[in-house]
C-alpha cells in the first residue's frame, strides 16, 4: 500500500476503524489536518478507497488511505477512532488486541451497548441482567485490550450533516486530559466545535440511552402527532435517560450537556436518525424484522430497548417509555395502545432528580 502522504513521514497517521457513514464523516474531518489510515475488512472497499477515494458513493478526502490489516494500522498510528457497530465492537477489539499497546489511544464512536454473560448463558435463556452485565464501548475495550487512554465521542453528529460541512459539535470524553486535548487537537475546527467531559460512563450513556426516545420519537410522528406530543415525549424521555443513566454510573450533568440533551433534541426530529427512521415505519404498520433487513446500517436503540428491559428487572427502577417501546417492538403492542398507556402512567412530577 502506498504510505507517501501528503505531509512529512515524520506525522503519524491517524487511525479509523470502521468506514460507515459517521467513519467516513469521521474520517474526512480528521483529514483536514491529518493523513489519515482507515482499516475495514473488505478488500473491495479498500481497494475503491485507495483507487478512488470513494466508498458507498461517499466522497473521501485524498490524504485518506485504507488497509485490512490490523497490524498495520497499529504500528502506524499512536491514535485511532473505532467507529464499528456494538454488535461487532468486541469481535473486532479482539482481532486488534495482539497489536496494541498502553501507549495508544482509542477514541471511539459507537452508541450501542454490549452483552457480557457467563459462558453457556444467552439472550435466549435469562430473564434479567445486573449491570455487571452490560458493557459500554469503552469497558469492552478495557476488558478486551492493554489499553487505558479511552476516550468517547458523543453529540448531536448526524453523519449526512458533517459529510455535507454543516456546523457541528460534539463531545470528547475521557477519564484522562491528554485523551480529550488529543481528541479536541484532531476535531476542532472553524466548523465542527469539541468540548471536553471527564465523565466518560455518562456521556456513552447519554448516547446509549437517547436512542430509545429517538425510536419513540419517530413512532410519534408515523401517528401523524404534532409538536405537542413530541415535546411531551422529549422532555419526559429526558427525565427517564437520567434515571437509567445515573442508575447505570452515569452523572446528571453529563445528561443536560451536548451529548445528553443536545443529541436526543436533533435524533428526536430528525429523518435522518436510524432510529426514528425505524420508529417511523413502525408506527406505519411495517413489522421490526423487515425494516431492520432493509436498513443500510444498524439502529443501535432495538438492542438497547433489549438490554435495558432486562437490567431493569433486577432493579426497583421504572421506565415508562422503554418498557412500552419493548412490548411495540417484541411483543406485537401496537403504538397507539403504547400511547395511551403512556398517558395514563401514574406520575405526576415534573422534574425530582436534583433532589
Amino acid at each position: 500500500m502506498d504510505m507517501n502522504w501528503k505531509k512529512s513521514s515524520e506525522n503519524k497517521p491517524i487511525g479509523v476503524i470502521g468506514i460507515g457513514s459517521f467513519g467516513t464523516a469521521i474520517s474526512n474531518l480528521l483529514a483536514e489536518k491529518n493523513n489519515v489510515l482507515v482499516y475495514a475488512r473488505d478488500e473491495a472497499v479498500v481497494e475503491a478507497i485507495n483507487k478512488t477515494h470513494m466508498v458507498k458513493n461517499r466522497k473521501l478526502a485524498s490524504s485518506i488511505r485504507a488497509t485490512t490489516d490490523p497490524k498495520l494500522i497499529c504500528d502506524s498510528c499512536n491514535v485511532m477512532f473505532p467507529m464499528i457497530p456494538s454488535s461487532a465492537f468486541r469481535e473486532v477489539m479482539v482481532r486488534f488486541a495482539p497489536y496494541l499497546h498502553p501507549y495508544h489511544f482509542l477514541i471511539h464512536g459507537t452508541k450501542g451497548l454490549s452483552l457480557n454473560l457467563p459462558e453457556g448463558k444467552d439472550l435466549g435463556n435469562i430473564k434479567k441482567i445486573q449491570r455487571k452485565n452490560i458493557c459500554t464501548m469503552s469497558e469492552v475495550i478495557m476488558e478486551e485490550t492493554v489499553v487505558e487512554r479511552i476516550g468517547c465521542l458523543a453529540g448531536p453528529n448526524l453523519a449526512k450533516e458533517l459529510l455535507e460541512n454543516q456546523p457541528g459539535a460534539t463531545v470528547i470524553a475521557s477519564r484522562y486530559n491528554e485523551v480529550i486535548r488529543e481528541g479536541q487537537q484532531l476535531l476542532r475546527s472553524d466548523n465542527f466545535q469539541v468540548y471536553g467531559n471527564s465523565d466518560i460512563i455518562g456521556v456513552e450513556l447519554s448516547g446509549v440511552l437517547k436512542n430509545i426516545i429517538a425510536i419513540a420519537s419517530g413512532a410519534l410522528s408515523g401517528l401523524g402527532l404534532g409538536d405537542n406530543a413530541k415535546g411531551l415525549l422529549i422532555s419526559r424521555g429526558m427525565v427517564e435517560l437520567v434515571y437509567l443513566g445515573k442508575a447505570m454510573g452515569g452523572s446528571t450533568k453529563s445528561f443536560l450537556g451536548l451529548a445528553g440533551v443536545g443529541d436526543l433534541v436533533t435524533t428526536c426530529n430528525s429523518t435522518l436518525s436510524r432510529n426514528y427512521t425505524l420508529g417511523f415505519r413502525l408506527a406505519k404498520g411495517e413489522k421490526l424484522t423487515d425494516v431492520v433487513a432493509d436498513m443500510e446500517e444498524v439502529a443501535e436503540g432495538v438492542n438497547t430497548v433489549k438490554l435495558i428491559k432486562l437490567f431493569l428487572e433486577s432493579t426497583d427502577l421504572r421506565a415508562p417509555i422503554t418498557e412500552n417501546l419493548y412490548k411495540v417492538l417484541f411483543e406485537d403492542l401496537k403504538v397507539e395502545a403504547a400511547l395511551q398507556y403512556l398517558m395514563k402512567f401514574p406520575i405526576y412530577t415534573d422534574i425530582d432528580f436534583f433532589d
